[in-house]
C-alpha cells in the first residue's frame, strides 16, 4: 500500500511514567490555556504535538505491533482524564484511536498490522472524514481500486493529521459504503478548516473536500469490512463510549472549577443563615445533587467500559446478544452522562454566582462543548432503543450509531 504521502513525526521514547500520570500532565498544561484557546478556536496544533511527543498515541495498540498495549478501559479513563482539562483535544484523541479500532475491525490482518506498526513507529496521528449519514463523496471503480469525489462533513480532527479514515458511497445501484484507510496528504485532499462553532471550537470538525482522490484496492477495509459482523459492529459502541466518557470528563471538569470557584471566589447571598458560602444550605444541596449524577455516570460508564473490554476480547466468537448487552450498557451510560452533564454544566453558576459569568472565565464552555457534542445522535433514540428492550426485549439494531 503506498503510504510515501504520509507525513512523518518520530515520537519520543516513552518514559517510565505511567499512561495515566502522563495524561495527568499533559491535562495540567492544556487547562492553562484552555479558555484562552475556546476563544481562538482553530487547531490545537501545540497540543497535538505534545500528544504525538507523548507516546500516547500508541496507547491502545498492542505491544506486539510497538504500542503500550492498553486496554479500552485504560484508554477511555485517559480520555476522560483529558477531558476534564480540554474537552476538543481529548476529541482528536480519543478519535485517533476509534479509528485504529475501526481499521482493526473492518480491515484485513494484512491492512491493519502494517498501519499499527507504522502508527507506532512514525508517530502518526488519526484524523476522520468517515460520517456515513454525509453520502455526497462518491467512490468510482478505476483500475487498481477507486477515485473518491465529492464533500464529507464533520471531519474531527482531520486538520494536522497523518492518516484518514474516509468513506464514499459506491457508484452502482447498491450504493455500497466504501470505507479507506489514508494518507491525509494524498493529491486531491483539501481540508477546508471551517469549523466554526459555538462549542468543541478546536476539533477541526468541518468539511474534507475530495478531487478524483486516488484509492488502491488495499486501502479499502472490505475484509471483512464494515458492520460485517458482531464483532465488527463494536465500532459505533466504542465511539459512542468514547462520547460518554468525554461527555463525563467534561461534567467532571466543570464541577472541579465551580468547586474552586465556590470555595475561593463566591460570595454569601445576604439572607443566607451560614457563615461562609460553602455552608450555604441551598449551595450544599446543588453540590449534593452534583456529586450523586457524576457517581451514577462514573458507575456506568466504567461497567460499559468493562462489558466492551470482554466482547472486544471474544474476537469474532462474540455472539449477537453479547454484543447487544454491551450496546445496553453504552446506551445507559450515554443517557445518564449526557442528562446529567447538560443539567451540571449549566447549574454550576447557581453556587458560582453572578460574578462567575465574566467572559474572562468562559465557565459556559463545559456546557457549550457538552451541548455541541450531545446532539452528534439524539439521546431521545438512545432512550427509545432502551425503552424497546425494557419493554419488548430486543436489543438495539446494529448501526453506525447503535
Amino acid at each position: 500500500m503506498s503510504l510515501s504521502d504520509a507525513h512523518t513525526l518520530e515520537p519520543n521514547t516513552v518514559s517510565a511514567e505511567s499512561p495515566a500520570a502522563i495524561a495527568a500532565r499533559l491535562a495540567a498544561r492544556f487547562a492553562e490555556t484552555a479558555a484562552a484557546r475556546d476563544l481562538a478556536g482553530g487547531t490545537p496544533k501545540a497540543e497535538r504535538d505534545l500528544l504525538r511527543a507523548s507516546g500516547l498515541l500508541k496507547l491502545s495498540i498492542p505491544r506486539e505491533y510497538g504500542g503500550l498495549g492498553a486496554s479500552w478501559a485504560e484508554t477511555l479513563s485517559v480520555v476522560r482524564q483529558l477531558a476534564r482539562a480540554d474537552s476538543s483535544v481529548a476529541h482528536v484523541f480519543a478519535f485517533h484511536h476509534l479509528q485504529l479500532a475501526s481499521v482493526r475491525l473492518f480491515g484485513s490482518p494484512e491492512q491493519w498490522q502494517a498501519w499499527l506498526r507504522d502508527t507506532a513507529t512514525r508517530g502518526w496521528f488519526w484524523g476522520n472524514a468517515l460520517n456515513p449519514l454525509d453520502k455526497r463523496t462518491v467512490a468510482t471503480r478505476v483500475d487498481g481500486g477507486r477515485e473518491f469525489s465529492g464533500r464529507k462533513s464533520f471531519c474531527s480532527g482531520a486538520l494536522d493529521s497523518d492518516m484518514l479514515l474516509a468513506s464514499a458511497v459506491e457508484d452502482s445501484a447498491e450504493g455500497k459504503l466504501i470505507i479507506a484507510a489514508l494518507p491525509t496528504r494524498r493529491a486531491g485532499i483539501t481540508l477546508l478548516g471551517d469549523w466554526d462553532n459555538m462549542g468543541q471550537r478546536q476539533t477541526d470538525s468541518g468539511s474534507a473536500l475530495f478531487e478524483r482522490v486516488a484509492v488502491a484496492e488495499d486501502e479499502i477495509l472490505s475484509r471483512p469490512g464494515p458492520l460485517s459482523s458482531p464483532h465488527a459492529c463494536l465500532r459505533p459502541l466504542l465511539a459512542q463510549l468514547i462520547f460518554v466518557n468525554i461527555f463525563l470528563g467534561i461534567a467532571e471538569g466543570a464541577l472541579a472549577e465551580a468547586r474552586h470557584y465556590t470555595r475561593n471566589e463566591a460570595r454569601l447571598w445576604s439572607a443566607s443563615p451560614a457563615a461562609h458560602v460553602s455552608e450555604d444550605p441551598y449551595v450544599l444541596a446543588h453540590y449534593g445533587e452534583f456529586w450523586v449524577a457524576l457517581e451514577s455516570t462514573r458507575a456506568l460508564a466504567d461497567r460499559a467500559a468493562a462489558r466492551f473490554d470482554a466482547a472486544w476480547d471474544t474476537g469474532l466468537a462474540l455472539s449477537t446478544e453479547g454484543r447487544g448487552e454491551v450496546a445496553l450498557a453504552v446506551a445507559t451510560a450515554k443517557v445518564a452522562a449526557t442528562r446529567g452533564g447538560l443539567d451540571l454544566t449549566s447549574r454550576i453558576f447557581e453556587v458560582t454566582g453572578a460574578r462567575s459569568t465574566t467572559a474572562a472565565l468562559r465557565l459556559d464552555r463545559f456546557w457549550r462543548n457538552l451541548r455541541v457534542h450531545t446532539l452528534h445522535d439524539p439521546v431521545d433514540y438512545k432512550v427509545r432503543e432502551l425503552g424497546d428492550w425494557a419493554l419488548n426485549g430486543r436489543y438495539p439494531k446494529p448501526s453506525f450509531y447503535s
